[in-house]
């Protein structure tokens, strides 16, 4: 029981997840007014505005940076895995989205009744660039707002 208090009150961990239900929230929500769709699957799905990543990762490194010292190990150790995080959103899965719909799109060009996918590949991974600042601006206001 003192583990479940403990982990409910570490503010660095709750300003975190906080920023990614927002994040993920927002989903939902630009989905209703850009598609006029209610996709609840968005508050669980990667990809899409803004990234949840970007905004769990920077949120942990402004909260750190705001209570141990910008200029502590902590923080650079947070910083650094928030570029690299960010860095993976914005490139590696962003291409491998791009690799996915053009599978799909040959397996659908084939029509080869022999070739059955039962599950088509995911193709919203990653984030464009402008995705990702809009999840690290929402993870530094975040982090600025619930850690003094």
């Amino acid at each position: 029981m003192k583990q479940l208090t403990q982990l409910f009150s570490n503010d660095l961990l709750m300003v975190a997840l906080l920023s990614w239900f927002i994040a993920q929230v927002l989903k939902v929500i630009l989905t209703l007014i850009n598609d006029h769709k209610l996709d609840l699957n968005k508050l669980v799905s990667s990809g899409g505005m803004p990234s949840s990543h970007s905004a769990i990762s920077t949120s942990l490194a402004i909260g750190v940076g705001q209570l141990h010292g910008y200029d502590s190990a902590i923080f650079a150790v947070a910083a650094v895995l928030s570029f690299i995080v960010m860095y993976d959103a914005a490139n590696v899965r962003l291409e491998a989205g791009k690799q996915a719909a053009l599978l799909n799109r040959i397996i659908d060009v084939m029509q080869d009744p022999n070739v059955t996918l039962e599950v088509r590949l995911k193709e919203l991974l990653g984030h464009t660039p402008l995705q990702v600042a809009a999840g690290a601006v929402l993870g530094i206001v975040t982090a600025l707002i619930f850690i003094p």
